[in-house]
C-alpha cells in the first residue's frame, strides 16, 4: 500500500486517487515503487533514496527533468513520459500563432490603438500575403508537428517539414513537401514552427546562427521546449533590424522569463516591437479535458507498474 508518489505540483490529487485509490502516498518513502513527476528535477541522489524504485511517469511530454537517463535504465527503472494528451491543444496554439502572423492580427492591434479619422482603415501590412503563398516549416513532424502540418495543409499553406528520425513515406501522408536538412527548409520558409523535443540535438539550436539563415522577413514559433532557444536576446537584433518579423512563443528558456533586452523591450512595449514578439506563458497544453486526460493516463500507467505489468510510452529504453 502507499507505493505511489507525486514530486511535486498536484496538490489535489482527486483525479490520480480515483485511479490508484490507497496506493496513493502522501510521504515519500523507501517502499515507494513509482514517482508520478510534474517539473521537480530527478537526480542520481534522489533515486538512491528510494530502493523499491521500479518507475517514474513524467505528467507531461519532455523528460528532460529526469536527469540521467541512462543511470535510471542500469539501476533498472523505467522512465515514462505521457505524449498524447494534449495534441490538439498544443497542435491549435501552434496555428492560432501561425494564422497570427499570416494574418497581422496582433500587430494591427497594437497599431490602430492612435489612428485617427481618415487613416482606419488605409493602414494595412504591405508583406501581408494569401494564405496559399505562404511557406509553413515544421520542425519534427511527430504527433503534434504532424497535426500541425494537417491544419495548415486545410488553411491552403505550403507545408514543409524536417525530420530526420521519421521513415520514408511520412511526407505522403502528411501531404508535405520533406527537406533533408534544416538549413533548406530555414532558407525557404516564411514561418518557422518548432514541435521537436528537446534532447542534446536541440538544446539551444536556435541561436545566432540558426536565425542568420532564415529567409530574411521570416518568422518563428516555439510550441516545443523552452530551452530550444538559446536565450530571448537572440531575438532582439533581428527583430529591430527587420530580418525576422515576428517571434511568437509558449515556452521559455527560463520560466518566467529574467531581465534582458528582448524581456524589457516587451515589457516596456517599445514602438519598434509593434506587436510582433508574442508570449504565451507555458499554456498550450491546457484545456479542461487535457488536463485531465494527462493527469489520469499518468495515474493509469503508474498502475500498469502496480500490477505487475510494464509501463507504456518508454523513454529511457529499458525492456
Amino acid at each position: 500500500m502507499n507505493r505511489v508518489f507525486i514530486t511535486d505540483k498536484i496538490t489535489n490529487p482527486d483525479i490520480e486517487k480515483e485511479v490508484l485509490g490507497d496506493e496513493l502516498s502522501s510521504k515519500l518513502h523507501e517502499d515507494i515503487e513509482v514517482l508520478l513527476v510534474w517539473h521537480k528535477k530527478i537526480s542520481n541522489e534522489y533515486i538512491d533514496k528510494l530502493p523499491n524504485l521500479k518507475a517514474m511517469v513524467r505528467y507531461g511530454v519532455g523528460y528532460d527533468v529526469f536527469e540521467d537517463i541512462e543511470y535510471i535504465k542500469q539501476k533498472g527503472i523505467y522512465a515514462s513520459n505521457t505524449p498524447d494528451y494534449g495534441t490538439e491543444e498544443v497542435s491549435d496554439t501552434a496555428i492560432a500563432m501561425i494564422m497570427n502572423i499570416a494574418r497581422g492580427i496582433t500587430r494591427y492591434d497594437y497599431q490602430c490603438r492612435d489612428y485617427k479619422d481618415g487613416s482606419w482603415q488605409a493602414n494595412t501590412l504591405k508583406n501581408i500575403k494569401r494564405n496559399s503563398d505562404y511557406k509553413l516549416g515544421v520542425i519534427g513532424a511527430g504527433r503534434i508537428g504532424g497535426s500541425v502540418i494537417l491544419k495548415a495543409n486545410s488553411l491552403r499553406l505550403q507545408t514543409y517539414f524536417y525530420d530526420p528520425y521519421l521513415s520514408s513515406g511520412t511526407e505522403k501522408m502528411l501531404g508535405a513537401k520533406r527537406v533533408d536538412s534544416l538549413d533548406e527548409l530555414l532558407e525557404t520558409c516564411d514561418i518557422i514552427s518548432i514541435n521537436c523535443p528537446l534532447n542534446k540535438e536541440t538544446n539551444a539550436m536556435v541561436d545566432e546562427k540558426f536565425i542568420s539563415k532564415m529567409k530574411k522577413g521570416a518568422s518563428l514559433v516555439n510550441t516545443a521546449r523552452g530551452a530550444i532557444v538559446k536565450d530571448l536576446d537572440v531575438f532582439y537584433e533581428p527583430l529591430k533590424s527587420e530580418h525576422i518579423n515576428c517571434v511568437s512563443l509558449d515556452v521559455l528558456p527560463s520560466e518566467p522569463p529574467k531581465s534582458g533586452l528582448m524581456i524589457d523591450a516587451w515589457r516596456a512595449k517599445e514602438n519598434w516591437l509593434d506587436g510582433r514578439f508574442l508570449i504565451n506563458r507555458h499554456s498550450a497544453f491546457y484545456s479542461d479535458k487535457a488536463y485531465f486526460e494527462m493527469r489520469q493516463k499518468a495515474a493509469l500507467n503508474a498502475k500498469r507498474v502496480l500490477d505487475g505489468k510494464k509501463p507504456i510510452n518508454i523513454v529511457n529504453g529499458l525492456n
